[in-house]
């Protein structure tokens, strides 16, 4: 099944040590660039992480950002460091002293001095390993969101291979009529200008004209064309730069096409052609 580059996943856990959530989001890339967003206290999973992600994805740009809330506890206590403090207040005491200032600080203020309020040391080792568990959960919604967006994607494809093999098959039935016609305007023109012409003559200019006017060739790579593009959205890999390449092949053999047709009928299925190849294309791009 085909992926599109293109999906988005968030997952979020509680635990008693606060919340955590992952939420990741991609969009079309040459290749594979995974960037990851988190707090510092988790940027020692990354190396772990991005390992995890390049086993699972193949192209695209992914961003993976992590957030973190810490839970206080309703008993949890602020403890001040009364030494720091004290301190601070001396040299509060210094600085008014010196200017003759009366202000006294704001308390607010002074709890959010560094070194006021001793901060109680996390254990980031359970923290760790459930952002690790996570980003894997978060991984599997992530693919499920990318391969339910590929199916569409696929089923588009081979909406528009159905209409470029209709086109082939009009163009192939087209083909004898048109050298029929151009064999009766010539022989029409003749007559016009009252020239006998052997029969030898025009009909080596009817082979002439027939090589110039052959798409045949083009169809048959065409259709050909089309029955790999089928066999490759079946394949449970990344395909989307050989997509691309068959993108191009496609486009040639249309614009060759279009080139050799003296035939409105058949210029406008040449350009019918175009257009659904260059749709096709458009989405290839979202391919993985």
């Amino acid at each position: 099944m085909i992926k599109s580059m293109t999906g988005y996943a968030r997952v979020e856990r509680a635990h008693g040590w606060g919340r955590i959530s992952w939420e990741l989001r991609s969009v079309n890339h040459r290749y594979l660039d995974v960037q990851f967003r988190m707090p510092e206290e988790f940027r020692a999973l990354e190396a772990d992480l991005r390992m995890a992600a390049g086993g699972r994805l193949s192209r695209g740009k992914v961003e993976c950002a992590l957030r973190y809330q810490r839970e206080v506890a309703a008993e949890e206590r602020i403890d001040i460091d009364e030494r720091r403090l004290q301190q601070l207040r001396q040299a509060l005491d210094e600085v008014n002293l010196a200017f003759g200032a009366t202000t006294a600080p704001e308390p607010m203020r002074l709890l959010g001095f560094p070194g006021v309020i001793r901060e109680t040391q996390a254990d980031y080792a359970p923290m760790l390993v459930a952002a690790r568990e996570l980003f894997d959960e978060a991984v599997d919604q992530f693919s499920s969101a990318r391969e339910g967006e590929g199916a569409r994607l696929a089923q588009f494809m081979l909406e528009r291979c159905d209409a470029l093999a209709v086109l082939v098959e009009q163009i192939r039935q087209r083909h004898p009529l048109i050298r029929d016609q151009w064999l009766e305007r010539l022989q029409q023109r003749c007559r016009e200008l009252g020239v006998d012409v052997e029969p030898q003559r025009l009909a080596q200019e009817l082979i002439l004209a027939s090589q110039r006017l052959d798409v045949e060739e083009e169809m048959s790579r065409l259709a050909s064309h089309l029955v790999e593009v089928r066999q490759v959205l079946g394949r449970d890999e990344a395909v989307g730069r050989r997509l691309d390449f068959l993108m191009q092949e496609l486009n040639r053999e249309a614009n060759t096409t279009a080139s050799k047709s003296q035939d409105a009928e058949m210029t406008r299925w040449a350009v019918d052609m175009k257009v659904v190849i260059e749709q096709m294309r458009e989405q290839v791009q979202n391919i993985e």
